[in-house]
């Protein structure tokens, strides 16, 4: 059998919650098309209530679809629900573990679970590639939170999938814990996982994904390789040092300045309209001696707050 181009496919997918006797009803995905590559690290970014949760409960069988069409691995979630829910692995964003269950416990139950025979079974080596052999027969309770969102990655791949979700995997690691973490899911990477990745830490998501999906309101607004992603915005910025500190950001003729929390203020020009030459030109009629300058493009975050708010400084006027 070959394998197929997508780890998961959507199309139409639509989820509507009913109204309650307190809640109006509420379509949260108005027709979601996706398509993640087999074998890519896939960021799926939105602000809070943009769907992705959702769209995640869904794959995993937790909640019903309204409309549209799923696959995962290129099996129909509709016709052959147990298959297709075995062909992923999903880390919930909430810490659940049975508390009186050691971590080697929690992962035979969950290898029973999904039927995998014990001679099948790689127990104590995902629990060494996540750092967690020294606390293999501790109670789980025992564990740092840290250590208990590890012990959830390592259930989630008992069963060897081909796809990986991971829901907001490092909220609240730190960061070593973290760097050990993406060390494991690398690892799985080049194996071969597709890695499904949604996090709030954009810089994680920009570092770390191939290819990134930014949904707002249940919609896709955007889907593509990261570099393309990247270069969305036509825009760079000059941030200066001034000679004298300023207590408010100068007016440059022609351009837009804001004045940063350390001192600096930045200067944000169109490329296709104006260069670097221009805006120190510009900032030198304005009467701003320059002690020292650089420059910036465009990041994950510009980018994202774009496509969800409109304006990518909206949000943190003062950013550092």
């Amino acid at each position: 059998m070959s394998l197929p181009d997508y780890a998961i496919e959507a199309r139409g997918l639509v989820k509507t919650y009913p109204a309650t006797k307190t809640m109006p009803s509420k379509t949260a995905l108005k027709g979601i098309d996706l398509a993640i590559p087999r074998g890519s690290m896939f960021g799926l970014l939105g602000p809070n209530g943009a769907g992705k949760s959702t769209f995640i409960n869904i794959l995993a069988g937790l909640c019903q679809k309204t409309g549209g069409q799923v696959s995962i691995w290129g099996i129909d979630i509709d016709e052959h629900p147990r298959a297709a829910r075995a062909a992923i692995g999903v880390v919930p964003q909430e810490l659940a573990a049975d508390v009186f269950f050691t971590p080697r416990e929690a992962m035979e139950v969950q290898a029973g679970l999904y039927g995998v025979v014990k001679r099948e079974r790689k127990t104590d080596q995902i629990l060494s590639a996540l750092g967690l052999s020294d606390k293999a027969d501790a109670y789980v309770r025992q564990l740092s939170g840290g250590m208990k969102r590890r012990l959830m990655v390592a259930k989630a791949m008992v069963h060897q999938p081909p796809v990986l979700i991971l829901d907001e995997p490092t909220a609240g690691v730190d960061v070593e814990l973290r760097r050990q973490l993406w060390a494991y899911v690398q690892e799985l990477h080049a194996e071969g996982v597709t890695i499904v990745l949604t996090t709030h830490y954009l810089e994680e998501a920009q570092e770390l994904c191939d290819t990134i999906a930014i949904v707002n309101h249940g919609q896709v607004v955007a889907c593509e390789p990261t570099s393309h992603l990247l270069r969305r915005l036509d825009t760079r910025s000059v941030v200066i040092t001034p000679q004298a500190p300023l207590d408010h950001a100068p007016v440059i003729d022609g351009f837009e300045s804001k004045l940063r929390k350390d001192g600096r203020f930045a200067v944000t020009y169109k490329t296709e309209a104006s260069s670097v030459e221009g805006v120190l030109a510009a900032v030198r009629a304005a009467g701003v001696q320059i002690k020292d300058l650089a420059t910036e493009d465009p990041d994950l975050e510009d980018v994202f707050l774009s496509l969800t708010y409109g304006d990518p400084t909206a949000q943190d006027p003062t950013r550092d």
